[in-house]
């Protein structure tokens, strides 16, 4: 195999998850997913169903499922296919979750009652349309955190509180990023076009670690023995067996790349958007502009997502910095960051700086991220999510002492981003 990037050393690239925190409160101990029950999910409707059309909506209860599994089930259940099935949204399988669905039946009577141990219809209702991914208005969680000391409820309250006020930080969590945490520097090998260097990381031995487990199949790849080297990945490992495969057919470093599927390829590339904004992020929670504009930053309206041009004349002008704070506290605008790329708005003056110092964190340039031909062409996306009906209370059941804590958080916002801020990153989450 030729001499890889990856095999010599290499400049530092910075974690991909967010190093602060808005509460920066000490750290308590807990556990949350011991158990399904112990995390509840409802999702909050976008709009009304009018109670007749070729649609059936219905609302179901999932204990402990994945998503396509759900699918699956509903699908046989109804005769149809899957994809004559819509939804909203995906929800976590270690939780009990409540989310509506609907299933395309023109013609067709309503499915006799469903009998599962693990889903359940809660209700169900005709519409003309189907549902779409992104139609609900949020999510309500309730959560009980274990091993953790009732006593720390007025904190939680506290905390809960002043998040309510300030909004929670928008970060991208450890799933944006792969198991191994590496998605981003993967998708950066992707933009420098190092294809063997991507390769070295994907299946070799150099770079990010891995389980232990794996060290045979890696040892195998730096033998050249590809052909060999499949058989140790499973059948899940798409993009691993993709690029083995083209190898062990002769295929050069960057077709062996571009065997891999261009959904996969454009996952990684997501990631290194998501490193390059959480990087944004921490830098407006150290200065403590994470909440309130600065000059050249590009205001997110949270209904619709549209964005404008906030100016230092504006910050200086107090009639309009007056406007502009007001609808700062009522979230219906935040301060934003880039997902780069050629599709993106860059901020200007102090708010440009701090972009383009994030992305020379991760040793690239904001040029490399104007190709037109570049995907995904990146977005703004606010730093901050609203929290809504914050709730707190210790309480005692069959399986020990725990605290609840229960709020609203609208659609695409994490559940973890809050716990992590009220629990100071110790939460674990045995069931994942």
């Amino acid at each position: 195999m030729n001499e890889s990037a990856s095999s010599v050393p290499r400049e530092v690239i910075p974690a991909p998850l967010c190093q602060c925190s808005l509460l920066q409160a000490a750290p308590l101990a807990g556990k949350i997913k011991i158990r399904p029950e112990d995390f509840l999910v409802e999702e909050l409707p976008l709009y009304d169903l009018t109670g007749d059309g070729e649609h059936l909506h219905m609302g179901i209860q999932k204990i402990g499922i994945r998503h396509d599994e759900l699918i699956d089930i509903v699908a046989r259940h109804c005769g149809v296919s899957p994809r004559a099935i819509g939804y909203a949204g995906m929800k976590d399988k270690h939780a009990v979750a409540q989310q509506s669905l609907s299933i395309h039946l023109p013609g067709q009577p309503d499915p006799r009652p469903l009998e599962h141990p693990h889903v359940h219809i809660l209700w169900t209702k005709r519409h003309q349309a189907k549902l779409r991914v992104g139609q609900l208005l949020g999510n309500r969680f309730a959560i009980r955190v274990r091993d953790v000391e009732p006593s720390c409820i007025p904190r939680i309250h506290r905390d809960l509180y002043r998040l309510s006020k300030s909004g929670v930080p928008n970060a991208f969590g450890a799933q944006r990023f792969g198991y191994r945490l590496n998605g981003h520097i993967l998708g950066r090998l992707l933009v420098l076009q190092d294809w063997q260097g991507f390769l070295d990381e994907l299946l070799g031995v150099t770079g990010t670690p891995f389980p232990e487990w794996q060290q045979d199949r890696r040892d195998t790849f730096h033998k050249n023995e590809f052909r060999a080297a499949i058989a140790h990945w499973a059948q899940s490992d798409l993009a691993e067996r993709a690029a083995l495969k083209a190898l062990s057919e002769g295929a050069t470093a960057k077709a062996a790349v571009k065997a891999i599927k261009p959904q996969m390829r454009d996952f990684w590339i997501c990631a290194l958007q998501s490193a390059i904004f959480n990087s944004v992020l921490d830098q407006r929670l150290r200065t403590n502009t994470f909440d309130h504009f600065i000059a050249g930053d590009l205001a997110f309206l949270h209904q619709g997502g549209a964005i404008f041009r906030v100016t230092q004349l504006m910050l200086d002008r107090e009639q309009e910095a007056t406007t502009l704070q007001t609808r700062l506290n009522a979230f219906e605008i935040s301060p934003s960051a880039p997902l780069a790329g050629p599709g993106v708005m860059w901020g200007e003056d102090a708010a440009l700086q701090i972009e383009l110092n994030a992305i020379a964190q991760f040793r690239l340039a904001q040029r490399q991220f104007l190709d037109p031909d570049f995907q995904p062409s990146g977005s703004r996306r606010p730093l901050r999510i609203a929290l809504a009906h914050p709730q707190a209370e210790a309480g005692v059941d069959e399986h020990g002492n725990f605290v609840r804590v229960a709020f609203d958080l609208p659609k695409g916002a994490y559940a973890t981003n809050v716990l992590q801020e009220l629990f100071g990153g110790a939460i674990a989450q045995d069931n994942l």
